[in-house]
C-alpha cells in the first residue's frame, strides 16, 4: 500500500453522513513532527541505487563481500554460475539412491511423452527422444532447481507445431520445416538466456495468471481434439487448429474411421485416466500414473505386433533410428524469407516455456523450503535449448508432469535428471527398433491425459469470484485460441492484461477520509461506518504514483470531490469547507506533471479561498518537491507528518484565528 498505511482499496460503499461533535475535537494537543527530506545523494549515487532495486533486487552478489581472495571469489563464481559446484561437494550416496529411483521413474514417463509430444509439434517422434537426452544434462549443471523434470512440453510443442505449419507444410517440406524448429528452439533460448543475463525476467510477468488458465484451456481442447486424428485412425486430417476446422475435418473424414482403432485408444485411454485420477486422490501412488504410459506403450506395441495380420488399419510409428544425437548446427536457418517465421515462433514458444519452467521450479521449491533464482533458471533453460537446438532437439523446459512425478518420488538434487537421461541414452542406443510397432493411438491417448490437466476450471471460477477483468483476459484466451488461432489468442489475452494495468495506472484510486472516534487513525468514509467527517475538512486520499499517465484525472476527480463535498455542506447546513487534506501515503513516485497538477491545484484552490495541505508524502515525492521548489509555495503549515497532525495543527490555527 505505502509507507505506515492501514488503508484498504474500497470496494463497496457504506457511507453515512456524520459530523464530528464540536465537543470530540477538544483532543489532547497532539505533537506536531517535521518533515524531514530524505538524505542528500547526488545522481550518479540515485541512478546507481534505482538501477540496483529494478535489476537486482536480491543483491545477487552479496556472498562476494566476504570474499577476501582471489580463490575464494573464483570458487564463488563457480558457484554463482554452475549451482552444481554449490551442492556437488556435499552430494553423497543416500542422495543419490533417493535421485536415481526418481530418475528412473521420470524417465518412464519421459519417453512416451518425448515421442508423443515430438508428432503434436509435427516433428519426427526421435526428436523428442533426442529432446530428452541432451537439455536434462545440461540443466543439471545450470540449474537451481532440486526437483524440475526438464524435457519437452505440450504447450510449446503445441504453438511450436501450429506456428510453423502456417508457414511451411511438414508433409510437402519436411527438411525446411525441421531446419525451422532447430532455428526456432536457437532464438527461443537466445531470448531466454539474453532475458536471465539482462536480469529482464519481469518481461514474462505480462503473462498473467489469468491469461495463461485461459491460454492453457483452449490449448487443452484444441490438442484434445487434434488427436482425435489418431483415437479415430484418419488418415487425411486438417493441419489447422482452429475449432471450426478440427471438427469438420473429423466428421468429413467419417468414411477413415477404423473401429479397431477407436476400441484401442478408448480402452487405454480409460486405462490413463484411471491411474491418473488414483494418483490425483491418492498422491502416495504417484507411480500408478508415472508408469502407466510406458506401460500402455508397451502393451500397444505387443497387441499390434501379435495382431498385425489380423488389424492393418492400426497406424504405427514405423522406423526409429538408433543412436546418439546427431548434430544439427549446419540445420539452423539463418538468412532466407522464413527467418522472421523461425524468430516469432522462438520468442513465443521461448517465453510460454520460460514461464512455465520457472513457475514449476518456484512451486517445487516452497514446498521444500529452499530458493529457485529466477535469472539462473532464464540463463539454464536458454543454455540448454541452444545446445539442444545444435543437437537436434526442439524447444523444452520443465515440465509440470514430470516433476511433481520426480518431487513424489523422492528426487533430492539435479541428478535425478542424468539419471534420466542416462535412462533415454540406452533407449536411444539398443531399444528403438521395439517401438517400431507402437501405435499412434497410443500415443494420442498419452497426449490427452497429459493436457486435461491444463483445464483448470477452479481457479476459472475463482477468478470470476475475484476479479472479473482476470476473467475477461481469461476468457478472451481461451475463446481466442479455440476459434482464432494460438498465437492470436494469446496475443489477445496479453493484450486484455496490458489494458487492465493502463486501467489502474490511469484511473487510480481515490477515496474520502474520515476519522476514527479516539484515535488518530483516518479511514475510508465508505468502508467504515464509525468513521466520522472533520468540519470544515475534506481528506482526501490517493492511492497511487502521481505522473503524466494520470494527473489530469486525479486534478479533475479532486476538484469533483471538492464539489460534490460544498454541495453536501449546503445541504445539511453545516460549517463551510476551508481545507484540503490530501493524503499521500501511498503516493510512491511523482514525476514533472503530477508537480504541475499539484501546483495548479493549489493556486486554483487559493483562488477560492481554499487551503491545500499535504500530508505524509514519501522520500521520493518530498525530494522532488523539494528541488521544483514547490514546497515554497505551500509555506510552513502545507506539509504533515500524518492526517492527523495535519487536522490537530491546522483546526488550532483556525481557533486562535477566531479567538483573535
Amino acid at each position: 500500500m505505502g509507507l505506515n498505511s492501514n488503508r484498504v482499496e474500497d470496494l463497496s460503499c457504506h457511507e453515512t453522513a456524520l459530523r464530528i461533535p464540536p465537543e470530540l475535537t477538544m483532543a489532547p494537543p497532539v505533537e506536531i513532527h517535521k518533515v524531514c527530506l530524505p538524505q542528500k545523494q547526488t545522481t550518479l549515487q540515485k541512478f546507481k541505487r534505482r538501477v540496483s532495486e529494478i535489476f537486482f533486487p536480491d543483491d545477487p552478489f552479496h556472498g562476494f563481500k566476504n570474499q577476501t581472495t582471489w580463490f575464494g571469489k573464483l570458487v564463488m563464481a563457480l558457484q554463482f554460475f554452475f549451482p552444481i559446484f554449490q551442492w556437488g561437494p556435499h552430494y553423497n550416496v543416500g542422495l543419490l539412491k533417493s535421485d536415481i529411483v526418481s530418475g528412473l521413474t521420470i524417465a518412464s514417463l519421459a519417453i512416451p511423452q518425448g515421442i508423443s509430444y515430438a508428432k503434436l509439434a509435427n516433428l519426427p517422434p526421435i526428436v523428442g527422444l533426442y529432446s530428452s537426452f541432451v537439455p536434462p544434462l545440461i540443466y543439471s549443471v545450470l540449474g537451481s532447481s532440486r526437483h524440475l523434470g526438464v524435457g519437452p512440453v505440450s504447450i510449446a510443442s503445441l504453438v511450436m507445431g501450429s506456428m510453423l505449419n502456417e508457414a511451411v507444410s511438414y508433409t510437402e517440406e519436411p527438411i525446411l520445416y525441421l531446419k525451422l524448429a532447430f532455428t526456432a528452439t536457437f532464438f527461443a533460448g537466445v531470448f531466454q538466456a539474453s532475458l536471465g543475463f539482462l536480469r529482464l525476467g519481469f518481461i514474462i510477468d505480462f503473462l498473467s495468471k489469468a491469461t495463461l488458465v485461459g491460454f492453457m484451456a483452449g490449448a487443452a481442447v484444441i490438442v484434445s481434439l487434434q488427436q482425435l486424428k489418431g483415437l479415430l485412425g484418419i488418415v487425411h486430417f486438417t493441419s489447422k487448429m482452429q475449432l471450426g476446422s478440427v471438427m469438420s475435418s473429423v466428421f468429413n473424414q467419417r468414411n477413415e474411421w477404423s473401429w479397431q482403432t477407436i476400441v484401442m485408444g478408448a480402452g487405454f485411454l480409460l486405462f490413463l485416466l484411471t491411474t491418473r485420477h488414483i494418483s490425483m486422490r491418492k498422491p502416495k501412488l504417484f507411480w500408478v500414473s508415472a508408469a502407466a504410459p510406458l506401460t500402455s506403450v508397451v502393451v500397444s506395441t505387443l497387441l499390434v505386433f501379435l495382431l498385425k495380420s489380423k488389424s492393418p488399419k492400426i497406424s504405427v510409428i514405423g522406423h526409429l533410428p538408433k543412436g546418439l544425437n546427431p548434430p544439427s548446427s549446419n540445420m539452423l536457418y539463418f538468412s532466407g524469407q522464413y527467418l522472421c517465421v523461425a524468430i516469432k515462433t522462438g520468442i513465443i514458444t521461448g517465453i510460454l516455456s520460460l514461464t512455465e519452467g520457472v513457475a514449476v521450479g518456484r512451486t517445487f521449491a516452497a514446498l521444500q523450503n529452499y530458493q529457485v533464482d529466477g535469472n539462473k533458471e532464464m540463463i539454464a533453460i536458454g543454455i540448454m535449448n541452444i545446445a539442444g537446438s545444435c543437437s537436434s532437439c526442439y524447444v523444452t523446459t520443465g515440465s509440470f508432469s514430470r516433476s511433481a512425478v520426480n518431487y513424489n518420488a523422492g528426487a533430492k538434487s539435479a541428478v535425478s535428471n542424468i539419471v534420466m537421461a542416462s535412462a533415454v541414452l540406452v533407449t536411444l542406443l539398443f531399444l528403438m527398433p521395439l517401438f517400431h510397432y507402437t501405435p499412434n493411438v497410443i500415443l494420442a491417448a498419452i497426449i490427452i491425459t497429459a493436457v486435461i490437466g491444463l483445464i483448470d476450471y477452479q481457479s476459472a471460477y475463482k477468478l470470476w469470484k475475484v476479479d472479473k477483468l482476470d476473467f475477461l483476459a481469461c476468457l478472451s484466451s481461451f475463446f481466442g485460441v479455440l476459434f482464432i488461432s494460438v498465437p492470436l489468442g494469446l496475443a489477445i489475452a496479453v493484450g486484455v492484461s496490458v489494458f487492465k494495468v493502463l486501467l489502474h495506472v490511469t484511473r487510480p484510486n481515490t477515496m474520502a477520509l474520515g476519522n476514527i472516534p479516539g484515535t488518530q487513525i483516518y479511514q475510508n468514509l465508505c468502508r467504515y461506518r464509525e468513521a466520522l467527517r472533520v468540519p470544515s475538512f475534506l481528506i482526501l486520499g490517493v492511492e497511487s504514483p502521481i505522473y503524466f499517465a494520470n494527473s489530469t484525472y486525479l486534478q479533475e476527480r479532486i476538484l469533483r470531490w471538492i464539489r460534490e463535498e460544498e454541495e453536501r455542506i449546503e445541504a445539511s447546513n453545516e460549517s463551510s469547507l476551508k481545507c484540503i487534506i490530501l493524503d499521500m501515503t501511498a503516493v510512491t513516485a511523482i514525476d514533472t506533471s503530477g508537480i504541475d497538477t499539484i501546483c495548479e491545484l493549489r493556486k486554483m484552490l487559493d483562488k477560492r479561498s481554499l487551503e491545500l495541505v499535504l500530508a505524509n508524502p514519501g522520500g521520493t515525492v518530498m525530494e522532488k518537491l523539494q528541488e521544483s521548489k514547490v514546497l515554497e509555495s505551500f509555506g510552513v503549515s502545507g506539509v504533515y507528518l500524518s492526517v492527523g497532525e495535519a487536522v490537530a495543527d491546522i483546526s488550532s490555527l483556525y481557533k486562535a484565528h477566531n479567538q483573535a
